[in-house]
């Protein structure tokens, strides 16, 4: 069951038991997703303020490739 924190500090803790944090960057945002054994949390932060994070972070970083929009004609 995912769940949504909003903490900053509370969330690079958990880094620390974590097995990875996936990160999915949109165009005004960026979504880091924690997994632990238990639940998948989730934090939505500024880009800015993610590239700050994800140099604390001390599990594997894995960047969630974004599928191209499909054109139809």
């Amino acid at each position: 069951m995912p769940r949504i924190i909003t903490d900053v500090d509370k969330f690079l803790e958990m880094t620390e038991d974590a097995k990875e944090c996936r990160v999915k960057r949109g165009t005004d945002s960026v979504k880091l997703k924690l997994r632990t054994n238990r639940y998948l949390y989730t934090i939505i932060l500024e880009p800015q303020k993610a590239e700050e994070i994800l140099q604390q972070v001390k599990c594997q970083i894995i960047e969630a490739r974004t599928e191209p929009e499909s054109k139809e004609a």
